[in-house]
């Protein structure tokens, strides 16, 4: 009897999981190309405006067990943007003329398209609070940078920068996108340094006040890691003016940390996912109703890409949602996620559905 009653009580929440399934939209799907690491430059919503940054490289098949991208290393990438104005239902690419990287990088050993300007001191006293701001900070190499950010005021068709991030003292910065704004001129950003032995990495967390003229570094949120393992790519949102949590990626798992005292200390507060597979960047967004959301890509079969909600802030979290498990290799992942007006998520990635054919940019439509 308690068996069938479960079982009962259970029904009318999968058929609302059922009813609620996801959709898959192309954000960039083009023959011959790598589409790749949406995580690695950002994504923006103004209501069902999106905005989200990739790089689209050429496709070279790598076999699964080299562990190797599918990416023609010989060749140069470009960093893209595309915008949605229906809330992610369809996309348009776009290649703004200010967001070039300076000249003569290389990102993860790929040539970057890299006619840009060189980079400078930031002037300061941006408006983070202006309608249509975003920063997005960008890397040269996974260990050691040197990084830089670059800026908009009109939702990401003109950017100001390219514009120097300190190194904090640290080997060096390589910088992706995650950063909380707490006022018009202030701003918490999150970003990785090299470690002591000068290989990837440990998450520090700075602030400016002054617009991003100058930046200051508020502490390491976790220890440096052993051996080969690292801790990179954080994922962070605000849970009061005095509460933060970040997630944070290592070789095989993701960790959440907290800070009750605005970022000057952490705790750790568990593993919110053991294994991804192979390692994967986290994503989390905050809901309205207090609901933490986590998307991530899983680089084993089924090679898939998933999300997990906390009602708790973080301390625990449900199993699994499967946003779709179709992928065709373990090259995959690198989720971004935004909330749409409807109140429907829109998360974009890397994937492919077969083995040995290119990588495309997906979005999926789905509410939690």
């Amino acid at each position: 009897m308690r068996i069938l009653r479960r079982t009962l009580l259970q029904l009318p929440a999968a058929a609302l999981a059922q009813a609620a399934a996801p959709r898959h939209n192309f954000v960039f799907n083009e023959k011959g190309r790598f589409g790749g690491w949406p995580a690695n430059h950002g994504m923006w919503a103004w209501g069902d405006e999106l905005l989200v940054g990739f790089e689209a490289g050429h496709f070279r098949f790598n076999d699964a067990k080299s562990r190797e991208h599918s990416i023609d290393y010989s060749k140069p990438a470009e960093h893209l943007l595309a915008r949605s104005l229906d809330g992610g239902e369809t996309w348009k690419l776009e290649k703004p003329a200010g967001l070039k990287p300076p000249p003569g990088v290389k990102v993860a050993g790929v040539p970057v398209e890299s006619d840009g300007r060189p980079e400078t001191d930031s002037p300061g006293n941006f408006n983070f609070k202006a309608p249509g701001f975003a920063l997005t900070a960008r890397m040269t190499s996974i260990h050691t940078g040197p990084s830089r950010f670059y800026v908009t005021n009109d939702k990401g068709h003109n950017w100001q920068g390219p514009f120097k991030l300190p190194d904090f003292g640290t080997p060096g910065i390589a910088a992706r996108t995650d950063y909380l704004i707490d006022g018009a001129k202030e701003m918490t950003i999150f970003l990785t340094a090299g470690k002591t032995n000068k290989r990837e990495g440990r998450v520090l967390c700075a602030r400016t006040t002054d617009g991003a003229k100058t930046w200051k570094m508020l502490s390491w949120v976790c220890p440096e890691p052993e051996g080969d393992d690292f801790a990179i790519m954080p994922s962070s949102v605000r849970l009061s003016a005095k509460s933060i949590l970040t997630t944070i990626r290592h070789r095989k798992f993701i960790a959440a940390w907290r800070s009750d005292d605005n970022g000057a200390s952490w705790k750790m507060v568990g593993k919110p996912v053991d294994d991804t597979g192979g390692g994967n960047p986290p994503m989390i967004n905050r809901l309205p109703d207090g609901k933490i959301v986590m998307t991530y890509g899983f680089r084993n079969a089924p090679f898939s890409i998933r999300a997990r909600v906390s009602s708790d802030e973080g301390k625990t979290w449900s199993p699994d949602i499967m946003l779709r498990d179709d992928g065709g290799t373990w090259d995959l992942g690198y989720t971004r996620t935004v909330r749409r007006r409807d109140g429907n998520l829109v998360t974009v990635y890397y994937f492919n559905t077969a083995k040995d054919s290119e990588r495309f940019i997906g979005a999926t439509i789905w509410k939690p």
